[in-house]
């Protein structure tokens, strides 16, 4: 097992050097409450700057990422972070720059900002854009904080219900439940989408929205989403679109071209800014002229050459974060767009749609096809068959870890009895895409032939199989827990 920094410690053994102090020398008593300060030396490990080092750089090989290999983490469109983007978010004009300067001392990063909205209305068809929100979930609570004060405000006060569908998101009924709205399920038909008979049954005047994925969890696009749209704007209600699936329409089809009065937008799925590890990301929404007054503050405006922020706005829904976003994030994205232009944004989603439709030919004879048709950027396989042979599809996760890969996303979407949810994005070659379907198909062999093989594994990794749920619950972050 690797051994922790505190294990290695060992007295006397140093690895750094404080600079010199280049300030005056004062008394710590006169600058902090005395309850503050630490009345024993900190426990901290004592150890030479190459077994820092090591220690570090071991666990950074251990962790699995974008940069060391293929992650077909389905809807969550985990793509290449291309350097650039750190380059430009690192420049010192961005990085040294204080949330509270003046807006004269701030034009750069305020320019950066309006442009990236711009470019974000372009995309996504709509009127206005907010870049405050720290993730997708949190677009979506933006996006029903609106929708409640849109109805509020003209004293439709029955709309207490959030349509949503049975293949959504989990954030979905989450952001509506907290935004103090009722969920009401519509179910798939059998081809997968949303079922127009069972959306007319409960399209009433108690209809706030309805939020949909387009294309869907199942990878598959909405094609009576117009017929959708009028019948959740006739009942009153409004129409929410989860942009997490947006890689697959960059430059082909926007959301305010179907008439959703608001998308968020994953800067960390589609724009290839770093997703996950708990964040910063960054989810902007994007809404339609019907929900412009309710936009959070401050706004970015233009005048001239000049940038302000307007935060006069009475009817705003008021801030949603601190400042006005993940700034680093948005340098990010704004580089990525700007690098790839209006060409590059279509040339993107359609490598996505050619390479998941790609990787779906090379092994959906080995795997149930729940829906057999043509995908968009990601495709649903299911691991009945492999199932029936005492082989589950967690199973069937593990063992890809013995061959080198992240797991797909498994049991989501639910409607798909053990799922396996796979999006190879475009960033992918046609090498890594072809070696991915060869583990796929070896391990499906292995679970007719030797399935203790995949129902063991995994074997090659730094720990074996681990409890999910106990890991999940009882996660152990502390080295002083494991003194006990």
């Amino acid at each position: 097992m690797e051994k922790l920094l505190f294990e290695k410690s060992c007295s006397g053994r140093k690895g750094y050097t404080m600079p010199e102090l280049d300030v005056a020398q004062i008394s710590i008593g006169s600058q902090i409450p005395d309850k503050f300060i630490r009345k024993s030396t900190a426990a901290l490990p004592e150890i030479s700057e190459n077994e820092i080092a090591r220690h570090f750089i071991r666990l950074s090989q251990l962790n699995y990422n974008i940069d060391k290999g293929f992650y077909p983490l389905g809807s969550c469109t985990m793509k290449y972070n291309p350097k650039v983007n750190e380059k430009t978010s690192a420049m010192s004009g961005f990085t040294n720059l204080h949330p509270r300067s003046d807006v004269d001392a701030s034009q750069g990063a305020l320019k950066l900002m309006f442009e990236l909205g711009e470019s974000l209305k372009e995309i996504s068809g709509m009127k206005g854009v907010s870049l405050q929100p720290a993730a997708g979930s949190h677009g979506e609570f933006t996006g029903i904080l609106m929708f409640r004060a849109y109805h509020l405000d003209r004293g439709d006060v029955k709309r207490k219900n959030i349509l949503i569908p049975d293949s959504a998101h989990g954030t979905n009924p989450s952001s509506a439940a907290i935004g103090g709205f009722e969920i009401i399920s519509v179910k798939s038909n059998d081809r997968g989408r949303i079922d127009i008979e069972d959306l007319k049954s409960k399209c009433n005047d108690e209809v706030a929205g309805f939020m949909v994925t387009n294309p869907s969890t199942l990878g598959m696009f909405e094609y009576d989403i117009c017929e959708i749209e009028k019948l959740v704007h006739s009942c009153g209600g409004l129409m929410y679109m989860d942009g997490a699936n947006l890689n697959a329409l960059l430059g082909i089809v926007r959301p305010g071209d179907m008439n959703f009065d608001c998308v968020h937008i994953n800067l960390h799925k589609t724009f290839s800014t770093p997703h996950g590890g708990g964040g910063p990301g960054a989810g902007p929404v994007c809404v339609s002229e019907r929900l412009l007054p309710y936009l959070p503050v401050p706004q970015i405006v233009k005048s001239g050459d000049q940038y302000d922020l307007i935060v006069d706005n009475p009817k705003s829904i008021g801030k949603v974060h601190s400042f006005y976003g993940n700034f680093g994030v948005l340098v990010r994205a704004y580089t990525y767009i700007r690098m790839n232009g209006a060409d590059g944004m279509r040339a993107i989603s359609e490598n996505a749609i050619l390479n998941a439709n790609y990787l779906l030919s090379l092994i959906k004879d080995k795997f149930e096809l729940p829906y057999n048709e043509r995908c968009m950027h990601e495709f649903v396989i299911s691991g009945d068959r492999q199932k029936a042979l005492g082989v589950s599809t967690k199973d069937i996760a593990k063992r890809l870890l013995d061959y080198g890969y992240h797991a797909p996303t498994i049991y989501f979407p639910l409607i798909v009895h053990e799922s396996m949810l796979i999006e190879p994005t475009e960033t992918e070659t046609l090498e890594a895409l072809n070696e991915f379907a060869d583990a796929m198909l070896k391990i499906a062999a292995e679970a007719e032939t030797e399935p203790d093989t995949v129902r063991n594994a995994p074997t090659t990794t730094y720990v074996r199989r681990l409890d999910d749920a106990l890991a999940a619950r009882k996660l152990n972050v502390s080295w002083f827990s494991q003194l006990d």
